[in-house]
């Protein structure tokens, strides 16, 4: 972004694509007063200055929290101008294709259509565009007060083999906190207190308590340190608990970081599971609790977990619960290899902070990239569910798909 000429072209398209969609927008409202059009003018323009000042001003600003509300605006707006630009360009790809037919069959001599004062646009097929693009510009505007809308899903899960002393057994299964993008502490308290109301017998953590540094975590510690439950709380590390997404000034910083953030697991009470297993024990049964290192299908993602490792001591027998940070890994490693853990615990895609979701229908732009991204998944024996995180990372809202905190109870 802060290349010159990469920010001269991307203005200069999006400049053209301003006036493009003004010159179709102002042909549509002809037929209003003036005064609706000049309302209807201003506010425009002034949505298109703002986004490219948001573009222009982006990689000045260092208050992490004003940078996550001038990208989603900024880019929220221009995802609006896409919508609007593809049903404007199709209606003209239309009057175009209509308008050469015309003239063809006017050189035979034929009657075809009047061409001569041009072909009008499709009103229907215009206005469409321009509702379809707006109500999804001011879905991500009202998501900005769901960021905190903690949202309690419970599970009942059957595990095979499960010993009796572990029926009704309540696991609080949270993900993906990202304290470097919390801000109101009263709010998150809420969803705490939401966890902690619920008397769980274990807490699972999947991963991603930090968005890059260990330094983000340090004004949270008191509010996450309060999560307890009578069989301990245990964590594992996601992608961005390595601080692979930001410059160090060396490789020994960037260890050093990752150490700091052990410490405040350990600080907050959490067990830091990296590459190990322990036995959960209730009632002398026990079930097998395993812990991994972060471990991602996509080719983007570094595969620091070690499965092998992590699964050394446990028996094929045994009824084992998998916490790993990315769903992607379910199939591409622990299917393929591990048939006999029970259930496997993720996060990581967020339900990307946005789709639609009710008892009958579930979507989202993010299951073009994960084939599981939220909820319970079942093949066989084997079980995986996909937390939808309980914080947020880029955009800071939800639409459509809350923050979550899921209450598994084991049957």
């Amino acid at each position: 972004m802060r290349n010159p000429i990469f920010i001269l072209v991307l203005l200069s398209v999006l400049i053209l694509i301003d006036f493009y969609i003004y010159h179709v927008l102002r042909t549509l409202t002809q037929g209003y007063t003036g005064t609706v059009k000049n309302t209807f003018s201003i506010l425009y323009w002034a949505l298109c200055i703002m986004s490219l000042a948001g573009f222009l001003l982006f990689p000045f600003v260092s208050n992490p929290y004003f940078r996550q509300y001038i990208f989603s605006v900024g880019i929220g707006w221009v995802l609006t101008l896409i919508t609007m630009v593809i049903f404007f360009l199709v209606d003209d790809l239309r009057r175009g294709t209509f308008w050469t037919v015309g003239q063809v069959v006017s050189a035979t001599g034929a009657k075809f259509m009047n061409t001569e004062k041009g072909i009008p646009r499709s009103t229907f097929l215009s206005w469409l565009g321009v509702g379809l693009s707006s109500t999804l510009f001011f879905s991500l505007l009202y998501g900005f007060g769901n960021k905190y809308n903690y949202k309690l899903i419970r599970k009942k899960i059957a595990l095979a083999g499960l010993p009796s002393a572990f029926k009704g057994f309540k696991i609080i299964h949270i993900s993906d906190i990202h304290s470097g993008s919390l801000q109101d502490k009263e709010a998150v308290m809420k969803g705490i207190k939401m966890i902690q109301s619920q008397q769980p017998d274990l807490v699972l953590f999947t991963g991603d308590l930090v968005n890059d540094k260990a330094t983000e975590m340090l004004p949270w510690i008191d509010v996450f340190a309060q999560i307890k439950a009578p069989h301990g709380v245990y964590s594992t590390l996601g992608n961005h608990d390595y601080g692979d997404y930001v410059s160090w000034p060396s490789a020994e910083a960037k260890q050093q970081n990752l150490e700091d953030l052990k410490k405040v697991h350990a600080q907050l009470g959490w067990k830091l599971m990296m590459n190990e297993n322990t036995k959960i024990q209730k009632e002398g049964a026990y079930i097998q609790l395993v812990g991994i290192e972060n471990w991602g299908a996509k080719a983007r993602f570094p595969k620091y977990g070690k499965l092998e490792k992590a699964m050394e001591g446990v028996l094929h027998e045994d009824v084992i619960i998998l916490m790993s940070h990315d769903p992607s890994h379910w199939e591409a490693e622990v299917q393929l290899k591990y048939p006999h853990i029970n259930l496997t615990l993720s996060g990581h895609t967020h339900g990307m902070q946005f789709g639609l979701e009710n008892p009958y229908f579930k979507w989202s732009p993010v299951q073009w990239v994960y084939k599981q991204w939220a909820g319970l998944y079942i093949d066989k024996q084997q079980q995986l569910y996909v937390n939808r995180g309980f914080g947020f990372l880029g955009y800071p809202g939800r639409v459509g798909i809350m923050p979550e905190i899921t209450l598994i109870e084991l049957v």
